[in-house]
Formats: structure tokens, C-alpha cells, sequence
């Protein structure tokens, strides 16, 4: 099997994994992992697989969801915690997304709250999804306490903080050492997560992404043994 052939075969089972609708009820799907594990496109390439099996898809991202600037940065730019506490807008993403996709929900959502780039608060039209929609959203943080119990199918992307890092070096030309000063407040943020939360137990799909064309899905591993 090549490695783009292992691709389409994990992400194709990730797909006949999500469960069937009944009633018209939505489902809704979470893809988490660290940043610079492959979330969004894991999230797009896993949307695609489940259109292809006949199923109204919608994809909506976390990073959709800042806290304007202020917010973010109240602890300080380079701080950790402020970036685990304060980096997303979990009362609106429920509000906008999680509820109106939950069983009893009016499917009438917002996909957007924030413009990252304008640090700009948005309030669209809410948009109606058909019934028995299949919602996947990608993101970090997406087990935490708050909304860890909103997913009917959750995957964790598992890879290493050297890998990621440098992903992210490529990506936003950050360093790609995640022991730089420049990298704390995101590698120590997720260090956070993975201790108070324990994603990788949390979620039913765990999958090593460290190899992107070449993605495995894991057993459960142990308590004993976070990812890096």
C-alpha cells in the first residue's frame, strides 16, 4: 500500500466510523490535535470521504472562534496560560455551532464569530443545515471540559512537538525548536491541555500524523505515555 493510498484508507475509515443519523439529527465530528498536526486538512480531506458516501457535510473551524486581541493577550503575548485560557470563544461557539447541531437543535448556525486577521467581532446570517448534516470541526483544545462531551465521534492527531514545530517553522516562520522562548506559549499551552485533559483518551480515533502521507491509526495507548 503507498502512502497515498494509506491516506485514503484511514481517513476513508474515519468516515464509515461516524454514526448514522436517525430522525434527522445532525452529528457532530471533532478532528484535535496540536498546532501544526494537519487538523484542517485532515478535517477537509475526511469531509470529502464522507460526501462521497452520500452525506451533507459542514465544515466549520475553531480558529473561527477567537477572542479579539485584548482578550487574548490579557496575560501577556508570550504567555501559556493565556493562551490555553483565553485564545477561543467557547460560549459562542456553542451558541453558533455546537447547539444548533446538538439532537434536539434548530440547525440554524453561524459559522463564523471573529476575523483574525482584522481582530474584528462578526455576526452573519445564520445559515440552515439540512436535516441529518454531518458537522466536522477542526481545532485545538476540542476535549477540554467545556465542550468535550458535544462530539458523537472525536479523532486526536498524534505528533510530536518536533515535528509540529516544524511544520509550524514552514507554515507561519516561527522556530521550528519547540524548546525556543519563541515557541513557549504554544508548546507550554498544550502541555497544559494534555495534562488537565488527556485528549488522547478522551477521543475514540487516536491516529499517529506524524508521517502525513502515511497517517496509522493507534490503539488507545496508555495513561503513562502523552504524546511528546
Amino acid at each position: 500500500m503507498d502512502v497515498s493510498e494509506q491516506r485514503r484508507d484511514v481517513i476513508g475509515r474515519v468516515a464509515r466510523r461516524i454514526p448514522a443519523s436517525h430522525d434527522g439529527a445532525c452529528l457532530r465530528i471533532a478532528v484535535d490535535g496540536p498546532d501544526g498536526s494537519g487538523k484542517s486538512t485532515f478535517a477537509d480531506e475526511l469531509a470529502a470521504a464522507v460526501r462521497s458516501l452520500g452525506r451533507t457535510v459542514v465544515r466549520v473551524s475553531l480558529d473561527d472562534f477567537h477572542n479579539l486581541r485584548a482578550v487574548r493577550y490579557r496575560l501577556g503575548r508570550d504567555s501559556p496560560e493565556g493562551f490555553w485560557r483565553d485564545s477561543y470563544d467557547y460560549p459562542r461557539f456553542r451558541g453558533d455551532v455546537l447547539e444548533p447541531f446538538a439532537p434536539d437543535g434548530t440547525r440554524r448556525y453561524r459559522p463564523v464569530a471573529h476575523e483574525l486577521a482584522n481582530d474584528t467581532m462578526l455576526d452573519p446570517e445564520r445559515r440552515t443545515a439540512p436535516p441529518g448534516a454531518v458537522l466536522i470541526v477542526d481545532g485545538i483544545f476540542l476535549h477540554r471540559d467545556e465542550i468535550a462531551g458535544s462530539w458523537d465521534l472525536s479523532v486526536f492527531l498524534d505528533v510530536p512537538f518536533e515535528v509540529t514545530a516544524r511544520r509550524m517553522a514552514l507554515r507561519d516562520g516561527t522556530n521550528p525548536d519547540p524548546e525556543h522562548p519563541g515557541m513557549r506559549r504554544y508548546v507550554q499551552a498544550q502541555r497544559h491541555y494534555f495534562d488537565a485533559c488527556s485528549p488522547w483518551e478522551r477521543a475514540d480515533i487516536v491516529i499517529d500524523n506524524r508521517d502525513f502521507g502515511a497517517p496509522r491509526i493507534m490503539r488507545p495507548p496508555a495513561a503513562s505515555c502523552p504524546p511528546s
